[in-house]
């Protein structure tokens, strides 16, 4: 029996695809995308003969019901999720339903978008003396609500590089909320669809950064990255890490 299989679409660049993510594109027979997050050319992997099914209009039982459909009649089933399906896919939810239907379920990740918006700009996250933890998080508008427990001010208070997903039309509030521990002068860079043809970059700080995504119309699919790892010159506070350092000890494994 053929799993359904969920796989990483990846930021959106049709060759940001993993190998393996192709080779179950081209032998799925139905295909569920998100359309509004896509871009049309990932599709052009699929079989010609494939059914297309875009769940933008869909809501999550319609999307596992045509899931089930397709799998009992045992067609090779892709379900395609933007980015990676560990962030922000509501995988959990349908394969619970999955489960309870009786359908085995396999998972293929991909290109994460803040992986992708993070090369845009040419930036490591995680860089020694500066910040060794990057926080993904997003905020709550039209959307379910955060856990008590994960507030953003408690994410800002430890300075760590800041990434928010489904975030980008609270940008102002969500600036406010965090000068006080980043600062006014922190560095901040949106990428808008990164990868993707229609992709658009903006740089700016935790002070004017809102300006300028207003002035672009930005509403969805961008990613949010906040830190002293995103400024244009290297840090002062810079480090190296130790394991590429001349003097480290290469006969013990550290």
């Amino acid at each position: 029996m053929n799993p359904v299989r969920f796989v990483g679409a990846g930021p959106g660049a049709a060759d940001l695809l993993t190998v393996r993510a192709t080779r179950l594109l081209a032998d799925a027979d139905t295909v569920l995308y998100p359309g509004s997050y896509l871009d049309p050319a990932v599709l052009e992997t699929c079989s010609p003969t494939a059914e297309l099914v875009d769940t933008q209009s869909l809501n999550l039982d319609d999307i596992v019901a045509r899931m089930v459909a397709a799998q009992q009649a045992g067609r090779r089933v892709v379900r395609l999720v933007s980015g990676d399906p560990s962030l922000y896919s509501a995988v959990s939810e349908q394969t619970r339903r999955l489960d309870a239907a009786g359908v085995p379920w396999d998972i293929t990740p991909g290109v994460p978008a803040y992986a992708a918006a993070a090369a845009r700009i040419g930036r490591e996250l995680t860089v020694p003396l500066v910040a060794q933890s990057v926080v993904l998080t997003r905020t709550q508008a039209r959307s379910t609500a955060m856990p008590d427990t994960e507030s953003l001010v408690a994410f800002a208070a430890t300075r760590s590089t800041l990434v928010l997903h489904l975030a980008i039309t609270a940008i102002r509030a969500l600036m406010d909320e965090i000068t006080d521990y980043y600062g006014a002068d922190c560095p901040v860079a949106v990428v808008y669809r990164a990868s993707q043809p229609d992709e658009v970059t903006l740089r700016g700080t935790v002070a004017d950064i809102a300006d300028h995504v207003e002035a672009a119309g930005l509403t969805q699919a961008a990613v949010i990255m906040v830190g002293d790892v995103l400024a244009a010159r290297p840090d002062p506070r810079a480090g190296e890490s130790h394991l590429y350092d001349a003097h480290r000890d290469r006969s013990v494994t550290s």
